[in-house]
Formats: structure tokens, sequence, C-alpha cells
């Protein structure tokens, strides 16, 4: 994910640009507000050189009344000066707040499209740095960068057309020097955007460390692992000072170099302006309004040289919000892809072949089977034989490398993901339970389902009996991933959303395996209520629970190397009576 070269400046402001649309009236009041803030600035040299130079030439013209009429015309100015900051300061701020909430809402839904591969290679905790760090960063952005970009190019314009008039023979001194500022700026900007980057990256690793190390928190205490989990901490956190480092480093001699010019520039401004006034070409009211100028234009660059980390920060998190954005999920539709409807359930797998994206060996190959509509298909053999492959193909959440995956006579590639997802349901050994309520897990599963039609589910998956002794029944908050209930109570709830769902196909892949056994046989008749009517596809290692399955495959490296009844099976003596009479 991470690029070795930068993207280009233009190519980001393009397309952080579309952002700003729906928020254009703001903008430009933001910008307007902006402007009467930067007049209000520039006015005051135009009162002081007035009254200077009136005082120079003739004190007794300066009367009470004209200094009156100034201090009032002023005092109008700071009014409008404190209105329109106050604008940009709230509504500017508002108006980056709700980019950063646009992008945030793009940034979650294109995430949710991407495909399960995508999460195999990419750390959640770096996921969630760029939802919050780098969209935060991007706020500010979005706000502070055009307001002070027009600021300083307004304050600049006006100010060379005002020291122009009084003095263009120092004035083009004085701004000589400006070319080389833009050198140095440039210089420093391109390696600032390397070590902010990095830095984003580090933090994205210590996030990635920290869930990993508390999620793990009982297998990190039950084997002692505090001290490996602090160190590997230590040295993530040592990473993440040095990106830091790094970063302060170019920050700090972007700001040396420019206050090096503001030295030699206030200096110029200083020797070469007595000079001018020496010889009688300036006089001494607009030498002072030049002075002022020339701070409002030194105070403007220190802004800007404040406002250049956030200006790096903004675009590194633009640069990492496009690169998550522009990548394609690998799982897409077809544009003329229709509805799955009125799915009976029939299966079929047509000269089917997969392998991974990494170049690995393929998993499956050349692999034909039927399932008729109703039946139900046991999956068993070695760790590596495909038998979980096989399940995740029929919903896609891979696609095949050869042949096709067909529900009902139509290729899985040929309907929409909604339709083709809703009609099989998927019951799976690691459960996971949203943080929330009882209630709230099992309507997950239709969401638009009754409070009573929640609770029939749950009795079906014998989850009812258990759920009303709960502190607050359905309402009772279960803890996040489900942690205040059982490895049992966990998995029936899950098998309540399927029944809520109410699929046609159903995956249930080593549903039982991780329970006890009470705890199994309580599954095991929620799961055998569940499979009644349903296309069923079982993968199990006890193969106690599959005696019953219409047909049993036997997957090994080779592929299919037995299917039949369990009677048949065992009367072959083949690989299945030895694996059953092993774990039987």
């Amino acid at each position: 994910m991470e690029n070795k070269q930068p993207m280009r400046l233009g190519y980001l402001v393009k397309r952080f640009l579309p952002y700003y649309k729906p928020y254009i009236g703001v903008m430009t009041a933001d910008l307007f507000c902006a402007s009467m803030t930067t007049a209000c600035a520039l006015v005051f040299p135009v009162l002081i050189r007035y009254i200077t130079n009136t005082a120079i030439n003739d004190i007794s013209s300066l009367t009470f009344g004209i200094i009156a009429k100034i201090a009032i015309f002023y005092i109008i100015l700071r009014i409008i000066d404190a209105a329109a900051n106050f604008y940009t300061s709230n509504q500017g701020h508002v108006m980056g707040a709700n980019m950063e909430t646009d992008m945030r809402r793009d940034l979650f839904e294109h995430l949710e499209r991407l495909s399960h591969s995508y999460y195999s290679n990419h750390k959640v905790g770096q996921l969630m740095a760029r939802m919050t760090g780098d969209l935060n960063d991007i706020s500010e952005f979005a706000h502070h960068c055009p307001e002070e970009f027009f600021i300083c190019g307004l304050k600049l314009i006006v100010s060379f057309a005002v020291l122009s008039s009084i003095s263009l023979p120092l004035t083009l001194i004085v701004f000589a020097a400006f070319p080389f500022v833009v050198i140095f700026v440039k210089f420093f900007n391109v390696r600032m955007r390397f070590a902010f980057k990095e830095q984003r990256r580090q933090v994205g690793e210590v996030n990635a460390q920290v869930e990993d190390s508390l999620l793990g928190i009982r297998v990190v205490k039950s084997f002692c692992g505090e001290e490996v989990e602090a160190e590997k901490f230590r040295k993530g956190n040592e990473r993440f000072f040095k990106s830091k480092k790094n970063s302060f480093f170019y920050m700090g001699g972007f700001s040396t170099s420019t206050r090096v010019f503001e030295g030699v520039m206030e200096l110029t401004v200083v020797v070469a302006g007595a000079v001018f006034m020496i010889k009688g070409k300036i006089m001494p009211g607009d030498f002072t309004a030049y002075l002022l100028y020339i701070s409002t234009l030194i105070a403007s660059a220190r802004t800007i040289i404040q406002f250049t980390e956030q200006f790096q920060r903004g675009m590194t998190g633009i640069e990492r919000f496009i690169e998550i954005m522009d990548t394609e999920p690998d799982i897409t539709e077809k544009k003329e892809a229709s509805e799955l409807t009125d799915v009976k359930g029939n299966i079929d797998f047509d000269d089917v072949s997969f392998h991974y994206e990494d170049g690995g060996d393929c998993v499956l190959e050349h692999i034909d089977l039927h399932i008729d509509a109703g039946k139900s298909v046991a999956l068993v053999g070695p760790s590596g034989g495909g038998k979980t492959t096989i399940c995740n193909l029929i919903p896609r959440f891979y696609d095949v490398t050869g042949g096709s995956v067909k529900i009902d006579g139509r290729d899985v590639r040929d309907v929409t993901l909604r339709s083709l997802r809703n009609a099989v349901g998927v019951v799976q050994q690691d459960v996971y339970l949203f943080s929330g309520t009882v209630m709230e897990n099992i309507l997950y599963g239709n969401p638009g389902a009754t409070r009573e039609e929640v609770k029939t589910a749950a009795r079906r998956a014998g989850a009812d009996e258990f759920i009303r002794t709960l502190p607050r029944g359905y309402d009772t908050y279960v803890g996040e991933r489900g942690v205040k209930l059982s490895g049992g109570q966990k998995q029936r709830i899950s098998i309540a959303r399927v029944f809520l769902k109410n699929p046609p196909v159903l995956l249930l892949d080593e549903a039982t395996s991780a329970l006890d056994n009470e705890s199994e046989r309580l599954v095991q008749q929620s799961l055998d209520e569940l499979a009644e009517g349903r296309t069923v596809f079982t993968i199990a290692h006890r193969l106690t629970t599959v005696r019953n399955a219409d047909m049993i495959l036997v997957l090994t490296n080779e592929g299919i190397a037995e299917s039949g009844t369990h009677e048949e099976l065992m009367n072959a003596g083949g690989i299945y009576a030895g694996m059953y009479k092993l774990y039987s």
C-alpha cells in the first residue's frame, strides 16, 4: 500500500477538490471574511503613513477632528475584522469537520466493499489510523489551506502594489530574495512529505500492535507474555519516535532557513530604506509605512511557515486516503448482473480450480460437484485440502480461477452480490458478536424483523431459555466480541441470527469444534433444526457429527479422494473409514 514516491501535488489537489463542492457557499463566505480581515490589517500602515507625513509637513493641519475621524474609521475596521474572524474561526472549522465526516463515510463504505484478501494483507490498526488521525489532519487542512494561501497571496499582491507606489527600486531590492525562498520551500516540502508519511505509517503500526496485544490479553496473561508484548511495543514505539525525530529535523531546517531570509529582508529594508531617506527619495512617513508593510509580510511568512507542517500533514493524509480509495475490490459485480431470486439451493461446481493471488499452489483443481436442493454435504479431510475454500467460493468471498460455481444453474458471477449473499447463511467456529445487545446481534440477520420474530428465531436456535436468564434478557449488553457469554451461548446466538436470515443455502464451518460436550450437544440440536429443508455444506473434524449427511466428500491435496454416504465410505475401508476409527 505504501508508495515509494509521493503522489504529485497537483493530482492530490484534483482528487480532493470535489469534497469542497457541497460547501462552496461556506467557502466563498469564508474567503470573503478572510479578505476583510486582511484589508483591515493592510489599512493600518496607510493610516500611520498619513498621520506621520501630515505631521512632518504641517503639524497644524493634523487636527483633533481628523484624528477622531481616523479613530472612528479604525474602530469600524476592527469591528468588521472581529466579525469576519469569528465567521472564519467558527464556520470555517465546521466546514472542515463536515468534509472530514464525508471523507470518513466514503472511506468506511469503500473499506466495507473491499474483498477478504485485502484484510488478509493489511492490519486493522493501520486502517484505523487512516480513519482517525489522517482524516483529522485533513479536516484542519481543508479549512486553513485555502484561507491561509488566499490571505498570504492577497497581502503579497497588495503590499507589493503599495510598496511599489512608495518606492519601486526599494521594493525590487527587497523582493529579490523571494525566488530563493521558493527554492528552499520546495526542497524542504518534498522531504517533509516523506517524513510525515513514514510517521503516519509508524502510528498505524503502533495502533496495530496495541490492538493485537489487547484483543489477545487473555492469551498474554495465560502465557505470562507481558514482558514479550512490552518489548514488542517498545520497539514499535521507538521506531515511531525516530520517524517523528526525522520529521522534526526537516521542520527545523525549514523554519531556520526562512528565519534567515526574514532577517536578510529586515536588514535590507532598514539599510536601503535609510539610504533612500537620506537621499530624499522617500519620506519618513513612507518609510514608516514601508516598515509596517514589511512587518506584515514577515508575519504572513511566519504564519505560512507554521502552516507548512499542517499543510504537509494534510497532503500526507489525502495521499493515504486516496491510496485506499484507489484500491479496487477483487470481487466486483458485472454491470449486467441480475438479482438471484426464488432460490431453491441446487449447487454446481463445474471444473473449478482456485489458487490465491500470492502465487501459491492450487488449492482446488478441476473440481466437479453437483448438490441437489435440500441435500446435506459434509466436507472432511486433512487441513489444506480446500474444505473452507469450497465454502468461500459459493458466496463469492473469493472468485474461482478456473471453471464456475452455480446456484440453481446460474453462475454466481452473473448475479448481484447482495442477492447472492442473502441466499447464503454462514455459521463459523470463531463466532463474532458485535459490541451491543443480544437483540441487536440477532437482528443483524434481518434488520427489519420484529422483536417477536427475533424471539422466535432464538427459540428455534435453542437460545431463548438462557437469554431470558441474562440480567436484562434480550437487552443485555454482550461486551466486546461477546466476551460476557460462553462459547456455546455465543454460537447459539449466531445460529439464531441465521434463523432470522432464513437462507436456502447454509455453510457450517466447524461450528461445534471449539465447544465442550454439553455445549456441542445443544448447538448440534440447533444446527439440525437450522439445516432442515436447506442445502447444507458442513466442514467437520468430529466425524460423528456428519454421519447422517446425504453425501460426504473426503478432500486431500489431490482433490476429492472419496465421496459417498457414511455407510458406503465405511464399507470401502478407505481414508474416511480410517479417520472415523481414529477420531470417533
